[in-house]
């Protein structure tokens, strides 16, 4: 079995989110543009690199985020075995995905392994995943000497990304920069209180 690890050869463009019902059906977050899009992708692997075959299942649970597909899984006959994919994330080969049209369009696996430069040339470190807890994309960036970050992953913090140059700008935000002209170990007036 290959392993979908290798950002270069498989993205990753979903995940198992849990049963729905009890004959088999599975809830699946969809990390393509349009959820649906998943369904035309083949071959899907899990992350053991097992091939997966999926089809339409149904509809989404009442409430459930726009990305929430439920589908039905070959071989996934019950409740158990629905709930037992639960966290599994999908992959494809990359080459299955549609071509890229700008120098500015890029897959978020893309940005795993960029360099983060802060403006004025401080090194911030590497990208080691792009994460999305539901108020937009986040860049885990590890390695520098701030230790590790999380930032936002906004034109405003990240205004360049040179996938080309494997480099990505970064404008910190004062949250994680300090507030100009101020000495970051300085207590605030509340905290000297």
């Amino acid at each position: 079995m290959t392993s979908p690890s290798d950002t270069a050869s498989r993205l990753c463009v979903g995940r198992f989110a849990g049963a729905q019902g009890v004959r088999g059906l599975v809830r699946l977050q969809s990390f393509t543009a349009d959820p649906k899009d998943i369904l035309r992708y083949r071959p899907l692997f899990d992350e053991q690199g097992r091939e997966l075959r999926l089809a339409s299942g149904g509809q989404a649970p009442k409430g459930a985020k726009g990305d929430v597909l439920v589908l039905k899984v070959d071989g996934v006959a019950d409740r158990d075995a629905a709930q037992a994919l639960n966290g599994l994330r999908v992959y494809v080969d990359r080459a299955a995905l549609p071509q890229l049209e700008g120098e500015e369009d890029f897959y978020h696996a893309d940005l795993i392994g960029c360099a983060c430069v802060t403006e004025e040339g401080e090194t911030l470190g590497l990208v080691r995943a792009v994460h999305d807890f539901g108020a937009g994309d986040v860049l885990d960036v590890a390695g520098g000497a701030r230790g590790s970050l999380l930032l936002p992953f906004t034109k405003a913090v990240v205004p360049t990304v040179s996938i080309t140059e494997r480099r990505l700008t970064v404008r910190l935000p004062v949250e994680v920069a300090g507030e100009p002209g101020r000495d970051r170990a300085e207590p605030d007036a509340e905290d000297a209180a």
